[in-house]
């Protein structure tokens, strides 16, 4: 009997040591602005610098992506331009994207539904090459 309790838990020592190094090889690929969120959205941290002359991605780092905004600060105008910007550089419908959090600070979590994090991704890394 004692060797059939070191086989068990050898293989849940083994279990949790193939588990561990998928992530770390996950995680480094994209900034932590974004993120999956199941079953098929992606939410991304925003800071927004409303009142700009024109719409642009400013910054795309770890922390948020910095988006200036062409509409001023009052009665969710900037928000609305921020959400309109979002969904052409993503080429999504409008539809697909909203204010998960933050609606009344710059910086928000913006939740983009049915895309995957790749295509996100690939998209804001395009546009912030792009803008500099």
């Amino acid at each position: 009997m004692p060797p059939a309790k070191k086989g068990k838990t050898k293989a849940k020592a083994n279990s949790t040591e193939s588990t561990q190094p998928s992530k770390p090889d996950q995680s480094p690929k994209f900034p932590s602005c974004i993120r999956a969120v199941p079953p098929s959205s992606v939410a991304i941290t925003v800071h927004a610098k409303p009142g700009s002359k024109i719409a642009a991605v400013t910054d795309f780092s770890d922390d948020a992506l910095g988006v200036q905004i062409d509409a001023p600060p009052k009665d969710g105008e900037a928000n609305a331009a921020l959400l309109d910007y979002l969904s052409s550089v993503l080429g999504v419908k409008r539809r697909q994207v909203s204010i998960g959090s933050g609606s009344k600070s710059r910086d928000k979590v913006v939740v983009v539904e049915n895309v995957t994090l790749e295509t996100v991704f690939e998209a804001l890394d395009r546009i912030s090459k792009g803008s500099s």
